[in-house]
């Protein structure tokens, strides 16, 4: 059985459970992106709503999903509606919140109601968490090949931790295609050290070229915030899957995030930030803080439809990391 997940969800808990979890939003974009948005639009969703939205309503509707778990706290707050609508389709949906006041007991409720429901016990979910720790640490070690030795490229970190949250529906294949890129990246030379350091926040980008657009301009992306809050890689393996996720950043408040963000700007001797929002979403908003809590230069920009990024956000990236060469120099 397939089961669609509208963001990170303990994924343990569908793996210790014998089903397939498939992350929406991954098909969405790596797919035929146009299908989706065009089935979304002529089933009625309007135009100006957030494309991921449409889009994902779309993947599980058109794709071979059986049921969905659909995140009605800590993600976007279309949610809720999208779930009634799929709900009025005969699409089977299961809800999960990340309690918004980080509550430990909140959180065993939330995970014990998956658990309950897909007919699993927790010696289970952790045994399927301890399976998934070695993985996780792998591609954190992917991470140090893009920061510390500077071998692998930002798309290549993007990509191995943004599809952390349901490891490409089989981790044993997604274990044994990490390592092969580990090895083809551990045998490059390093990226010029004179190259701009960048971190990307925000959600994961619609812009398909972002990455080759930064490095095209003497850029490099080396720290990949909410991507790198989906591998779960910071904990240890004897952390209990309930604080694991309630340790997860992404779906609390903003100053959990800035906190990590500020680290890594040190940890990682960032020049600058960018910032990437997408078109008609509520965190758009978190810009205003994001700017007046950082030390270093952010640019932000904005998305929508997966595409390549047009004239505008070119000229931007390009302006942005020439004034971040000459503040360096």
């Amino acid at each position: 059985m397939k089961v669609g997940i509208t963001t990170t969800v303990p994924v343990e808990v569908l793996y210790a459970a014998g089903v397939t979890p498939v992350d929406l939003n991954n098909i969405f974009v790596l797919g035929n992106s146009t299908k989706y948005m065009n089935y979304s639009e002529i089933e009625g969703f309007p135009r100006n709503l957030c494309a991921c939205i449409k889009g994902i309503y779309g993947v599980a509707m058109l794709e071979d999903i059986d049921y969905i778990v659909g995140v009605t706290e800590g993600d976007c707050s279309n949610t809720k509606s999208l779930i009634e609508v799929w709900r009025s389709k005969g699409k089977k949906v299961i809800l999960f919140g990340f309690p918004q006041k980080k509550q430990y007991q909140s959180m065993i409720e939330e995970i014990n109601h998956l658990m309950d429901h897909f007919n699993v016990r927790l010696e289970a979910v952790d045994d399927m968490k301890r399976e998934l720790y070695p993985i996780r640490q792998r591609v954190k070690y992917l991470d140090e090949l893009t920061w510390k030795t500077n071998q692998a490229t930002g798309f290549e970190n993007h990509l191995w931790q943004v599809s952390c949250s349901d490891f490409n529906g089989d981790p044993k294949v997604f274990l044994n295609e990490l390592e092969e890129a580990i090895q083809d990246i551990e045998g490059r030379k390093p990226f010029p050290s004179n190259e701009i350091r960048l971190g990307y926040i925000g959600v994961p980008p619609n812009i398909s070229d972002l990455y080759h657009l930064v490095e095209e301009n003497g850029g490099r992306i080396v720290f990949n915030e909410v991507q790198r809050a989906f591998t779960m890689a910071k904990e240890t393996i004897d952390t209990n899957i309930f604080n694991m996720y309630l340790n997860f950043t992404y779906p609390y408040d903003l100053q959990g995030r800035l906190t990590e963000i500020k680290e890594e700007i040190n940890n990682r001797r960032l020049d600058g930030i960018i910032h990437y929002t997408q078109s008609f979403c509520h965190r758009g908003i978190e810009d205003i803080i994001i700017k007046k809590s950082l030390k270093v230069p952010v640019l932000t920009i904005e998305g929508d439809y997966p595409e390549k990024g047009d004239a505008r956000t070119k000229l931007r990236l390009e302006s942005f990391i020439d004034m971040l060469k000459d503040l360096k120099e």
